[in-house]
């Protein structure tokens, strides 16, 4: 009866904290509806949209917004002095190329999440897999899939608390070695595709590459939905923000929580 009671009482917190790790994702993308629909506007712009606007004296603190912010402002490196210390006049500039924006007009007139568009298709060639290309080919590909369907989940991993990994479960890595990347990484997040049952530890850069494609398609996604209450300029701009962050994520670039 003991045995049995264990057994059940196991069970529940397992349950408990695979509610706890899904309730986490949803109440981030609650944060990040909320963040995307607000209004901003060349004369009043959203701040936490645009973190290069942030004075000097607070990009160093600012958090990311979304939970699966992989980029944004970077802190820089203990007694190297931030650009805007440098130069206080230069402003970060942007030219619209008109043949993306065409692409992404076209598509906005059908919103989709198929790869078929010239406007998906170039960005699944120059960032999607590019940022999700890991060393073991065919769990990035799982993963890509797992993203695409919107399946995949992310969670914290307990450092005081980690188990103990069998030997027979060495391909999900294990909270010292990431196992997209196969090298040895301190990992505090592990992911789980769809229903099946295993996680995989990953480490901070390939979590960070992770979200920023995440982060893309949520951003389509509500595009797709009405949800976003933005000009065509504006989602293109935030459109190509996103891009960056991917581009920045697969070069190794990644935010860290402080404190």
């Amino acid at each position: 009866m003991v045995h049995e009671a264990n057994v059940k009482q196991a069970a529940a917190e397992k349950q408990l904290k695979e509610a706890q790790g899904k309730i986490d994702v949803l109440q981030a993308e609650v944060t990040a509806l909320k963040t995307l629909v607000l209004t901003s506007t060349p004369s009043s712009p959203n701040r936490q949209l645009h973190p290069q606007l942030q004075s000097s004296g607070t990009r160093g603190a600012s958090r990311h917004v979304r939970n699966k912010s992989a980029s944004g402002a970077f802190t820089s490196s203990p007694g190297k002095p931030e650009p805007s210390s440098i130069s206080i006049a230069a402003k970060e500039d942007r030219e619209m190329d008109s043949v993306l924006y065409a692409e992404f007009l076209l598509w906005k007139e059908n919103p989709s999440v198929e790869r078929s568009s010239a406007f998906l298709s170039r960005i699944y060639r120059e960032d999607i897999e590019p940022c999700l290309s890991f060393t073991r080919s065919e769990l990035s590909q799982l993963v890509q899939s797992a993203v695409e369907n919107n399946s995949l989940t992310i969670e914290p991993v307990a450092m005081s608390a980690l188990p103990m990994v069998k030997a027979s479960a060495i391909e999900c890595g294990g909270p010292k070695k990431c196992a997209l990347s196969g090298m040895s990484r301190l990992c505090r997040h592990r992911i789980k595709l769809g229903d099946k049952g295993s996680y995989y530890y990953i480490s901070p850069s390939s979590r960070a590459r992770i979200t920023a494609v995440c982060n893309f398609f949520t951003y389509i996604r509500y595009i797709q939905q009405g949800l976003v209450r933005h000009d065509a300029e504006q989602m293109f701009w935030e459109v190509m923000r996103l891009r960056r962050e991917m581009t920045v994520a697969k070069l190794g670039f990644y935010l860290t929580d402080q404190g």
